[in-house]
């Protein structure tokens, strides 16, 4: 299903498995465009839907930081201002990149990177080559 077909109805229960990413250690982008893929949007759309519903989320925490910016709590109003404007650039490429992808690629390759991080994560900790505090 495209872009032209989605409703109401396949955004809300996409923009609800943004709670998922709120578990430690889950993507936000993987769970809404894995809901996306499972509610039958083919992969380009649930993908830019996914980087669309990221915005509020997204403008809420950079919001949440200017509040601390302007009392003088964090690092100052330019260098959040300098931050977000870069952050915008290398997210917007990034997206472009990620979408042209995914037109003719499977998001199988995400799947497999973040399940060899995960394991590569777990030895290192049960090697104790790193400590989880």
């Amino acid at each position: 299903m495209g872009e032209k077909e989605v409703n109401w109805r396949d955004a809300l229960i996409i923009g609800l498995a943004q709670c998922i990413a709120l578990i430690p250690g889950v993507s936000r982008s993987g769970a809404t465009i894995s809901v996306g893929l499972l509610r039958d949007l083919d992969r380009v759309t649930a993908t830019r839907l996914s980087f669309f519903l990221g915005i509020p989320a997204l403008a809420a925490a950079g919001l949440y930081e200017l509040k601390d910016a302007l009392k003088g709590d964090s690092v100052g109003v330019p260098a959040l201002v300098v931050g977000t404007a870069v952050s915008f650039v290398v997210a917007y490429a990034s997206i472009a990149w990620l979408l042209r992808f995914v037109v003719r690629h499977s998001i199988v390759t995400f799947v497999w990177y973040r399940v060899l991080v995960g394991v590569a994560l777990l030895v290192a900790l049960a090697t104790a080559a790193i400590s989880a505090r």
